[in-house]
């Protein structure tokens, strides 16, 4: 009888509502996209957007680890402290990475990414709150990572020569990456900053590029000038381009946009051939620049806005990281010298032999 009463009727198995309930979400996963859509309409920069997404990625790779669902009301202190400490201990960093060594990916995220983290997904949380599908925010409660502040490693002169002497010049891409890698020394700016730049934004008049706020993190846009020598190459690169047909300076050896992980993997050859052991990144140039330019009397207020730094304290780290520019001025201020100093001065009487 019951059977008759449904021949030829649809039959409901599955639930139409499973983690929405009157227009509140309460997917992760959903929740993320509309975070990501909100972050693209406020113009944010696509790497801002990325951070969105790997931060639910990992948030999610958890809940499954410990048997949770995609359900963001699972999530509680207890959850987010677990998580911390599953990103500081245990998640493999640049897991899936097709450019990094099995050497470097190890057990666990420096305190830093961690902090990113959390503070990512505490701004991810107050927008679900927001939305109405949490009431309570657990990252709010969640402490930041303890981050001991290591010196930043820099580059030697010499390091920096033999770098530039490692690309084969007589090549496309060996002219390129030395191309690049002065105008990395040159300019301070970042990789991303350099890959991005178009062949309308460098002006030869003034000896300057300009760096579109599009393609800056911090979205402001700024000239930043330039040697003669690295206005030549950059010319000169460009001739070469003329076999393909794009707005950019620098290019693959098949006329694409050449990205940041390509130079990397490049910069890690060159590094190698020429002995340096040093853990040789794109960033290490900035840093090298900004300290050598400190050193030789450069003003901070006007390396502030060739590095494109909106908070002078980012800056100020550069005068913390040279060992030269510390002893020349232990050199001149030594509480030691100033006492000895007094010690040898003339006397006016003469001790008795």
């Amino acid at each position: 009888m019951h059977s008759e009463r449904r021949k030829g009727k649809r039959v409901k198995a599955e639930r139409t509502i499973t983690k929405t309930t009157r227009g509140k979400t309460y997917s992760i996963s959903v929740i993320c996209e509309k975070i990501c859509e909100a972050k693209r309409a406020e113009n944010r920069a696509p790497e801002t957007i990325d951070r969105y997404r790997r931060a639910c990625r990992y948030l999610l790779e958890y809940a499954r680890m410990i048997g949770l669902d995609d359900d963001i009301r699972d999530i509680d202190v207890d959850f987010a402290r677990g998580f911390v400490a599953y990103l500081l201990h245990e998640r493999v960093k640049f897991d899936g990475h097709k450019f990094k060594k099995d050497e470097h990916k190890t057990p666990g995220m420096s305190p830093k990414s961690v902090n990113d983290y959390i503070k990512t997904l505490r701004t991810l949380f107050r927008f679900a709150q927001r939305e109405g599908s949490v009431l309570l925010n657990p990252f709010d409660d969640t402490k930041l990572v303890n981050d001991p502040e290591e010196m930043v490693n820099i580059l030697s002169p010499d390091e920096l020569r033999r770098l530039l002497s490692a690309p084969d010049q007589r090549t496309f891409v060996g002219f390129r990456d030395y191309v690049i890698m002065t105008f990395l020394i040159d300019s301070m700016a970042r990789i991303g900053e350099i890959l991005s730049l178009t062949k309308e934004n460098v002006d030869y008049a003034s000896s300057t590029v300009y760096f579109s706020a599009w393609d800056v993190k911090t979205r402001q846009g700024r000239f930043v000038p330039l040697e003669k020598k690295t206005m030549n190459l950059i010319k000169e690169l460009l001739i070469e381009n003329e076999d393909f047909e794009s707005p950019f300076v620098f290019l693959s050896n098949y006329g694409e946009q050449l990205q940041s992980n390509q130079f990397r993997k490049q910069l890690n050859r060159y590094a190698e051939r020429v002995g340096i052991t040093k853990h040789v990144h794109p960033h290490l140039f900035r840093h090298t620049g900004a300290t050598m330019y400190l050193e030789n009397g450069g003003d901070i207020r006007h390396l502030q806005a060739m590095l494109g730094h909106r908070d002078m304290r980012m800056v100020q780290r550069y005068t913390h990281l040279s060992k030269k520019s510390l002893k020349e001025q232990h050199r001149i201020h030594s509480p030691l010298l100033q006492i000895t100093e007094k010690l040898n001065k003339d006397r006016k009487t003469f001790r008795k032999r």
